[in-house]
């Protein structure tokens, strides 16, 4: 979409133009393959390209939440004689032909602004094109002073946002009324004018308007790390972000319009919307579209954008914007306790996610799998490392690999259980959403391993016997310890697969002869999730956190609490409730849960280490202090080891691949001191 403001460089402005051209053809792919009904878009593409999955997701939601605002604008205003819709930085948008088609610009003007090679571009594909002409009804009037194209109800105008005198000369020259109910629309435009310029326009729509509801569609929370990395992307773009810094959450929009002269004002944020506006039947339809796996990426990326309806006049006084997602609630506030301290470990050759580390003896940790950088460029990792701790420092030792059957293949999302002193079992994984079907590996690694030993070490992959019917094309899910009856389990649960999103069901695989077997489970059976975590502790299994089958982080915590014949479901209360998260880790020491990291939606800060007393069920937040990491700290998809005789967690990995952003990867891995929190509660 176009953007405006005086006084910028030529290369800026052909920067922020450019954005048009790259948002036509995100919104034709999300068209194509069926996310939105438009007919219209491909119109305005010169060549087509396929988009990733999470960019068809951004740009639907997006596509439904303005289309839900522009439906209530019409139904709101229904029935007055003229109603006007004056869209700023329209680009090449096809509102006014998916409305025109379907017969809803009854007694309606549609106004689009744009810079003027923008609106001229587009004004000669109308004329050009056979099927917009007959949407218009004609090849319109030509070019004249800001007037690209007209119609009787459409009228293309190139001036600039930031000249407000010469903005509203063209409206009215248009023929744009103030006194008729009017929608205004800005889709990511105020945010690159420079603030001065783009609060005086709110001002002036307020003023010159009797009757208007102006919403607005763009970013927010600059600060996290997601924000950065969001900042980082659009400076590269030569698009900088300007009101980010002023205006940096719902509140302070909200506030913005209501001083400038709007009588209300309601704002939410994209997972608001999801959760509020589209309902169960519709998400399993785009769920259905296409293979989808980055949760995290669209999570983080929804609670960055917000859409906003200001209004002013009796005839649009009720706002189109009422959040219907449940609220987390709990009768006290969560309780940040403090600040952890964290401290870089130098350490090269660990920037991935969806990997898994796992501590296979005292101060030696074997990291496996994962996406991530590889010879300059970003890829499925099928190398592992082994990390060996000496006094206080790190080493990274390679690792051969002897394979005996199977191979690893470069999985993600995957679990590694340590079960013996020289031995780990890697379960499920995927290597895309469609191909999951990667089973159990064993690997074996020497006794006895140290920083003094030679550089490589040796890990055998060894492909066992299939353990019945597993189901293990799965990832996502947990495998974890347990005891029953002096037997030991790997009890496997949840996660998902390419053919289920969400799965509630476990196994307990006989670790010495390698067989499921039947175990009685008692008690209300949880529901499924999965990015959640699990611990062993006393003899069962702790389950916190995850996703579920309503696309929601959750905030159970459940111990499969070992029986006399078996095993009980159980709920563990805490208090306060931890807010709801997944893609966290969790350790337990001293009879403390730890939660650490993840992604959230209730709260505006970022998931740090979560303490959770087991007896009292009372549970402390603290934040990470990452002031001298010098980059943003992403915790989810990433890996933690604690090591209980130095009361320290080794932090691995983590991050994502945002496709809109990029690939953003933690530096180094991370050390977090927790003797302090560990002995406070």
């Amino acid at each position: 979409m176009g953007r405006h403001g005086r006084g910028r460089s030529a290369a800026r402005d052909e920067a922020i133009q450019g954005t048009n051209d790259s948002s036509i053809v995100s919104k034709c792919s999300t068209a194509a393959l069926g996310y939105i009904h438009d007919g219209f878009l491909q119109y305005f593409v010169t060549k087509r390209c396929r988009r990733a999955p999470l960019i068809h997701w951004g740009y639907y939601v997006r596509a439904r939440a303005v289309d839900h605002c522009v439906q209530e604008f019409l139904r709101q205003s229904q029935g007055h004689p003229r109603r006007q819709i004056l869209s700023f930085g329209a680009g090449f948008d096809s509102l006014y032909f998916r409305l025109k088609a379907v017969g809803l610009l009854s007694c309606t003007v549609v106004y689009e602004v744009d810079f003027p090679s923008v609106t001229s571009r587009k004004a000669a594909l109308i004329k050009g094109t056979k099927d917009l002409a007959m949407v218009v009804g004609g090849v319109g009037r030509g070019e004249s002073g800001a007037m690209s194209f007209a119609v009787e109800d459409y009228k293309l105008l190139g001036v600039d946002l930031s000249d407000l005198s010469k903005l509203e000369q063209a409206l009215k020259e248009a023929g744009l009324d103030p006194e008729f109910p009017t929608m205004l629309l800005a889709e990511v435009v105020l945010t690159y004018m420079e603030i001065s310029r783009s609060d005086a326009l709110i001002q002036w729509a307020a003023q010159h308007f009797s009757c208007a509801q102006f919403v607005v569609y763009e970013q927010m929370h600059p600060e996290d790390p997601f924000g950065h990395i969001m900042q980082q992307h659009f400076s590269r773009l030569n698009s900088v972000l300007h009101t980010l810094a002023q205006y940096p959450n719902c509140e302070a929009q909200r506030r913005r319009f209501l001083q400038r002269g709007w009588a209300k004002c309601s704002v939410i944020d994209m997972n608001e919307f999801y959760a509020s506006f589209i309902t169960e039947d519709e998400r399993q339809r785009v769920q259905a579209l296409e293979p989808f796996d980055e949760y995290e990426e669209w999570h983080l990326k929804c609670s960055h954008y917000f859409i906003l309806a200001a209004s002013k006049g009796e005839e649009l006084a009720w706002s189109p914007l009422i959040s219907k997602m449940p609220a987390f609630s709990a009768d006290d506030p969560p309780r940040v306790a403090g600040s952890i301290s964290a401290s870089v470990c130098s350490i090269a050759g660990l920037r991935r996610y969806g990997h898994h580390s796992v501590l296979i003896k005292p101060h030696v940790v074997l990291t496996t799998g994962g996406f991530g950088e590889q010879g300059g460029r970003h890829c499925r990792l099928r190398d592992f490392h082994v990390l060996i701790r000496h006094e206080d420092n790190w080493r990274v030792r390679s690792v051969k690999m002897e394979k005996s059957g199977n191979t690893w293949g470069g999985r993600l999302f995957h679990t590694v259980t340590c079960v013996s002193g020289s031995q780990a079992l890697a379960v499920g994984g995927r290597m895309s959403p469609t191909n999951a079907d990667l089973g159990i590996l064993w690997l074996r690694f020497p006794e006895s391993m140290t920083a003094s030993d030679p550089d490589c070490v040796v890990v055998e992959l060894v492909s066992p016997q299939p353990a019945e019917d597993l189901a293990l094309s799965r990832w996502r899910h947990t495998t974890t310890e347990v005891m029953c009856q002096g037997q030991k389990y790997l009890f496997i649960y949840g996660g998902r697969s390419a053919v289920q999103p969400v799965l509630g069901d476990w196994y307990f695989l006989h670790l010495e002869e390698f067989s499921c077997r039947r175990i009685p489970v008692g008690g209300p059976v949880p529901e499924g999730r999965h990015s959640h975590s699990a611990c062993s502790w006393d003899g069962g299994a702790l389950i916190a956190g995850g996703l579920g089958a309503a696309g929601e982080p959750l905030n159970s915590v459940l111990f499969l609490r070992p029986t006399g014949s078996g095993f009980q479901w159980q709920g563990v209360e805490t208090h306060p409730p931890f807010i709801p998260r997944y893609s966290h880790t969790a350790h337990v020491h001293d009879g403390k849960l730890l939660l650490v990291g993840g992604v959230w939606l209730h709260s505006e800060s970022v998931p740090g280490v979560t303490v959770i007393d087991l007896t009292t069920g009372f549970s402390l937040d603290y934040q990470i202090d990452t002031v001298s990491l010098k980059w943003p700290l992403m915790l989810y998809n990433h890996s933690s080891v604690f090591l209980p005789d130095k009361s320290e967690l080794l932090l691995i990995g983590g991050g994502g691949n945002c496709f809109s952003f990029g690939t953003h990867l933690n530096l180094h891995p991370v050390c977090l001191g927790l003797s302090n929190i560990l002995t406070s509660q």
